[in-house]
């Protein structure tokens, strides 16, 4: 099957039903492998799957050279996401501060623009908000790189409501990537909304819990070192029993139309509108085609209903992320 297309906003972004998530390839979830993460690239692009996510701090900088290597010769076949806005030092991410002064989106839309060889960014993301530095000054920044050519889009990633709509006030935002899920609705109250009164598309990441939707989730001490989720607390102690509770119904609703869990789990996603793209996160091939096919499975009213109400906001044990992660989340 060949992914259908989408649109987010309505400044003319048009991507893949489903995007890839490229962070994993470089951190966070065990070791890389970069020959199966650019055999998976490349199956992505064969199976319509074109609408690529990678941020500069992801390695940092590791993530989008990785791209820049494996899409040599096939850029205009993908719609690559990239972001800025964390602060960088040597080459390292210096905690959660950021920084998105306009002089340092100028130097991160060059170092990206080097690292993926290409001559423009299609979705240039702020990674994160910045409350040292007006919205209007960022969004301003982005509309002037958009005019120079090196960005075709303007995108924001965990932004509450106001500064959504301050940003937009100054050059129109395209998406809001956040973490939304099944398992993470804290978008629903305040924020979506928002997105659909402007015209402005959502780019869930993490669709499938980090995993802990797909049916396959271990506790956090059953992990690897280094793997992101031996620090989440959702994976923790009672709040991994209570979660495995919730989510019981997405492996009922899977085993019933002979679906994997993880691919109930974006269909919701996929079924709460056409201005919603996940971009669930894989570096391997076996992964990615189990998440394409997520677009053909079919959830009637009572399916949706029994997903919202199981795994309704409340009935999730356990912070989406540790305290200092929480505080760069804009809300």
């Amino acid at each position: 099957m060949i992914l259908s297309k989408r649109k987010l906003g309505r400044q003319g972004l048009e991507v893949s039903a489903i995007g890839l998530g490229c962070m994993g390839m470089s951190q966070s979830y065990g070791p890389a492998d970069e020959t199966e993460s650019i055999a998976t690239l490349h199956r992505a692009i064969e199976l319509g799957c074109t609408f690529l996510d990678t941020a500069e701090v992801y390695g940092p900088f590791a993530n989008e050279e990785l791209l820049g290597r494996a899409l040599k010769g096939r850029r205009n076949e993908v719609v690559i996401a990239t972001k800025f806005g964390f602060r960088l030092e040597g080459g390292k991410q210096v905690g959660a501060e950021r920084d998105s002064r306009p002089q340092t989106i100028r130097k991160a839309v060059d170092g990206s623009l080097s690292r993926l060889k290409t001559d423009r960014i299609d979705l240039f993301y702020q990674h994160r908000i910045d409350r040292a530095v007006p919205i209007e000054e960022v969004a301003g920044t982005v509309g002037d790189l958009i005019k120079e050519g090196k960005a075709l889009f303007f995108g924001l990633s965990e932004a509450g409501a106001a500064n959504i709509r301050r940003a937009h006030a100054e050059h129109p935002v395209s998406a809001l990537q956040s973490e939304y899920s099944l398992w993470e609705r804290n978008l629903e109250a305040d924020v979506i909304p928002v997105l659909r009164e402007l015209g402005i598309g959502l780019v869930p990441f993490s669709p499938l819990g980090r995993g802990f939707l797909t049916g396959d989730a271990k506790r956090a001490e059953d992990y690897p070192e280094g793997d992101y989720r031996r620090l989440d607390p959702r994976y923790q102690g009672e709040n991994f029993d209570a979660n495995q509770r919730a989510a019981a119904v997405v492996r009922e609703i899977a085993a019933a139309k002979q679906a994997k869990p993880g691919q109930i789990a974006l269909a919701w996603l996929l079924h709460k509108g056409d201005d919603v793209v996940p971009i669930p996160g894989t570096k391997r091939r076996l992964y990615l085609e189990e998440n394409v096919a997520a677009e053909t499975v079919r959830l009637d009213a009572s399916d949706m209903e029994a997903l919202d109400e199981a795994l309704a906001p409340g009935k999730i044990a356990g912070p989406r992320y540790p305290d200092w992660m929480m505080e760069t989340i804009d809300r």
